[in-house]
C-alpha cells in the first residue's frame, strides 16, 4: 500500500512544495487513489504520499496526517494488522485521542504520540515504512519493518536529506545526484540484488529491515551522524528460538503451527476492498490459501498463470488444488511474446537494477490479479523458515564428502578439472558415455566440472554457501574500478550461532535472498499493477516460533518444510502436492538464444561496454558467446549484467 516521500533543505525553503509535489508523482504507481503533501518551510522539511486504499477509504484515512495534539507528522507505507488491537490497548489505558475514522495510520500515529517511538515499533504487527516528524523536538525518525516487506532509501546529498519508497522519486529533485556506486553493481553481478544497507547511487542507503534511525534535523551535524537502531532483529529471533526449543510432541507442533499461520492470516484478511491469493499449488502458497478459505465466508479469489514449456508450468497443480478448496480460480497461459513484452518495462518498474528472472512472472500474475482485486496474500517464506530449499537438503552431505580429502588434494583435483576447458570436457565424457552406466549419465559434464573444480578449491562450508548464492565469484574483476563491500554473507562477526549449518543457511536466507530479492521482487511487482501484496508466512511471531522448532521437524526423510506440510495436508490430499519442487520463473536462456537475442546483444555490445566504461567487455562477450553456442548456460550471469544495462539506459 502507498508510497512516501520526503525533503529536508535549509537553503531550498520556499521550493519545497513544487520539490515534494514532483516526488510524489514519481510513485503514483504505489498509491493511484490519493495523495497529499506537507511542507514546514520553517524548518525545510517537506512530506509527501500516495495512498492505495485498503482501510477506511474516507478521508480520514487521508496522509499526511497530523496527531491531535498537532506534535507528530506521519507519511506511512503498509498496513498494521494488529490496529484495532492497538486501539483498544490505547483506550484501556486512556491516551486514546476522539477518534476522526478507523484507519490503522491515525492508530499508529496515536500510539506514537502516547507510547514512543521504539514502544509502538515493538507493539506492532505488520509491515510498513514510515516517516515521523516531532515538531515539538524537531527529531525525524524513519522505521522499517522488521522483515523488510516495505522499501525505504534514505541518504543526505550535500546539505540536503532526501527519503522515499523508491529511488525514482528521490531523483526528483533537481539537485540529486545519481553517482552509481562500483561496488554496489559488483554485489548485482554476484547475487542478482543489491543487499541492504547499500543502493546502487552513491550516498544512498536502504534502511535495514527491523531498524529506524531518528534525526535531529535542528542540528544538521548531528543529524548526518545518526546511525540505525535496531528495534528487532533475525539473528536474536533465532539464538532466542534454540535457546528455548519447543518440547512438546510433532502433533502438537503441527497444531501451534497451524493456529499461528490462521491467525496471521486472518489478521491480513482485513480489507474494505476486494482481496485475493497468488496460488502456484506447492506448499506455502496452497498452504496460505486453505487456511484463507476456511475462515472465508465466500469462496477466496485465487490468481495462477501458466507458460506452455515444459518445466516452467505449476497451473494445473494450481488448478487442481483450487478445485479442492473451493475457490474462485483465475489461470492465465501466458505466451512468450507477453512476458518478452514485460522485459522493456523492468527498468521502470524496478528502481533499482534487479536481476531476479522470475519478476517476469510476478508482475504478470499481479497484473492479471489487479483486475479483481487489490489485496493478494502470498506464500513467500516458507523455505526459508522450515528449510524448503534444496540447498538444505544437499548442501552439508555434498560438503562432508568433499571435507573427506585433504586440502591439498582438493586443490590438486581443482587444478586438474580447470586445465580442460567445459568443450574439451564434454568432448570425452560423449566418447566413454555408452559405457558408463546410467547413475553416471550428466547433462553438461564440462559446466559441472567447472563447478565441482569451485567448490574443491573453497576453505569451509560458510564459503561453500557463499559460493551457491553467487553467480559472478569475482565481480569486482568485471566492474571497472569496483571493491566488493563486507555483506552478512562475507562477515562472520555478524552471523548468528546456530545449532547446524542447515539453520544457519536458514538465517542467511532470511536476511538476504528473502529480504533484498524476495520481498523486493513481489513489492516492486505489485505496486507495478497498483495492487498491494502481504506475506502471512513471515508475520514476526511465525518467524520466532519456527526457530523454536528443531531441525528434524523442518528437514525429515530428504524433504523440507515437514511441519508446514503437515499442516497442509489437513486441508489437501496429499498426493495434490507431492511433486518435484518447481522455481516461479520462465524459460530464460532459450529466450536470450532466440527473441531477446536482439535486445541482449545491443546492450552488451562491446563498444558499447567500452563507451560507458562500467564493465571490462572482455569476459561478458565470451560468456556470450558461449552461451549463444550452447556449450554454457550463461543465463543468470549475462541477466545480471542486462538487468544494469537496461536499467542505465533508462537513467539518460
Amino acid at each position: 500500500m502507498c508510497g512516501l516521500t520526503g525533503v529536508f533543505s535549509c537553503k531550498r525553503k520556499h521550493e519545497l512544495q513544487s520539490i515534494i509535489t514532483s516526488m510524489n508523482n514519481a510513485l503514483i504507481h504505489r498509491g493511484p487513489d490519493d495523495s497529499g503533501s506537507w511542507v514546514d518551510e520553517g524548518i525545510g522539511l517537506a512530506l509527501g504520499h500516495r495512498r492505495l486504499s485498503i482501510l477506511d477509504l474516507t478521508p480520514a484515512g487521508h496522509q499526511p496526517m497530523h496527531s491531535a495534539n498537532g506534535r507528530y507528522t506521519i507519511v506511512f507505507n503498509g498496513e498494521i494488522y494488529n490496529h484495532l488491537k492497538l486501539r483498544e490497548m490505547l483506550e484501556a489505558d486512556g491516551k486514546a485521542p476522539a477518534w476522526r475514522g478507523h484507519a490503522d495510520t491515525e492508530i499508529l500515529l496515536a500510539c506514537f504520540a502516547a507510547w514512543g517511538i521504539e514502544k509502538t515499533l515493538e507493539a506492532t504487527v505488520g509491515m510498513f515504512a514510515i516517516a515521523l516528524w516531532d515538531c515539538e523536538k524537531q527529531l525525524l525518525t524513519l522505521a522499517r519493518d522488521r522483515m523488510g516487506e516495505k522499501p525505504l532509501y534514505y541518504g543526505w546529498h550535500g546539505e540536503a536529506l532526501l527519503f522515499g519508497s523508491e529511488l525514482k522519486a528521490l531523483k526528483r529533485d533537481p539537485q540529486f545526484e545519481a553517482e552509481v556506486d562500483r561496488n554496489s553493481l559488483a554485489l548485482l553481478l554476484r547475487h542478482s540484488y543489491i543487499p541492504a544497507p547499500y543502493s546502487i547511487y552513491k550516498g544512498i542507503s536502504k534502511l535495514s529491515p527491523g531498524h529506524y534511525i531518528t534525526l535531529p534535523l535542528g542540528n544538521i551535524d548531528a543529524a548526518k551522524q545518526s546511525v540505525p537502531q535496531a528495534y528487532w532483529e533475525i539473528n536474536t529471533a533465532v539464538q532466542k528460538g534454540l535457546a528455548n526449543p519447543f518440547k512438546g510432541s510433532a502433533s502438537q507442533a503441527v497444531d501451534l503451527l497451524e493456529q499461528e499461520l490462521r491467525s496471521s492470516i486472518g489478521e491480513q484478511m482485513l480489507a474494505d476492498v476486494p482481496l485475493g491469493a497468488f496460488l502456484s499449488g506447492g506448499v506455502d502458497s496452497s498452504a496460505v490459501v486453505a487456511l484463507m478459505q476456511e475462515q472465508s465466508k465466500q469462496p477466496v479469489r485465487t490468481f495462477t498463470i501458466g507458460f506452455d514449456e515444459h518445466g516452467y508450468d505449476e497451473a494445473v497443480h494450481a488448478k487442481e488444488v483450487a478445485r479442492h478448496l473451493g475457490t474462485e480460480h483465475t489461470e492465465l497461459y501466458v505466451r512468450p511474446e507477453d512476458a518478452l513484452n514485460v522485459v522493456p518495462q523492468l527498468p521502470t518498474m524496478y528502481c533499482e537494477p534487479f536481476a531476479d528472472s522470475s519478476q517476469i512472472a510476478t508482475f504478470l500474475v499481479s497484473k492479471m490479479a489487479s483486475e479483481q482485486v487489490k489485496v493478494v496474500l502470498s506464500g513467500d517464506g516458507g523455505d526459508e523458515l522450515f528449510g524448503g530449499y534444496n540447498r538444505y537438503l544437499t548442501a552439508r552431505k555434498v560438503w562432508e564428502q568433499m571435507g573427506r580429502l585433504p586440502k591439498p588434494a582438493r586443490h590438486v583435483a581443482a587444478h586438474v578439472l580447470r586445465s580442460l576447458s567445459p568443450s574439451t570436457w564434454d568432448s570425452l565424457y560423449k566418447r566413454v558415455s555408452p559405457i558408463l552406466p546410467k547413475r553416471l549419465h550428466i547433462a553438461s559434464p564440462g559446466d559441472k566440472a567447472q563447478k565441482l573444480a569451485d567448490v574443491l578449491a573453497l576453505s569451509d562450508n560458510h564459503a561453500f554457501f557463499h559460493q551457491l548464492t553467487s553467480h559472478w565469484k569475482d565481480p569486482a574483476s568485471i566492474v571497472i574500478g569496483a571493491i566488493e563491500p563486507l555483506t552478512l554473507l562475507t562477515d562472520p562477526a555478524a552471523w548468528p550461532k546456530t545449532d547446524s549449518f542447515e539453520h544457519w543457511m536458514m538465517a542467511m536466507d532470511a536476511q538476504t535472498y528473502m529480504t533484498d530479492d524476495v520481498l523486493v521482487k513481489v513489492d516492486r511487482a505489485a505496486m507495478a499493477a497498483s495492487i498491494e501484496t502481504r506475506v502471512p508466512m513471515i508475520n514476526h511471531r511465525i518467524v520466532e516460533l519456527s526457530w523454536r522448532m528443531p531441525l528434524d521437524f523442518k528437514i525429515r526423510n530428504g524433504q523440507g518444510k515437514w511441519l508446514l506440510r503437515e499442516v497442509l495436508y489437513r486441508h489437501v490430499p496429499k498426493a495434490l502436492i507431492e511433486r518435484p519442487k518447481q522455481g516461479f520463473g520462465v524459460p530464460l536462456d532459450s529466450w536470450l538464444r532466440g527473441p531477446l537475442r536482439e535486445w541482449a546483444e545491443s546492450l552488451i555490445d562491446a563498444s558499447r561496454l567500452r563507451q560507458e566504461g562500467y564493465f571490462h567487455p572482455a569476459p561478458i562477450r565470451q560468456m556470450w558467446d558461449e552461451h549463444l553456442s550452447g556449450r554454457r548456460n550463461w543465463q543468470h550471469h549475462l541477466w545480471n549484467v542486462l538487468m544494469f544495462q537496461a536499467w542505465l539506459s533508462e537513467q539518460a
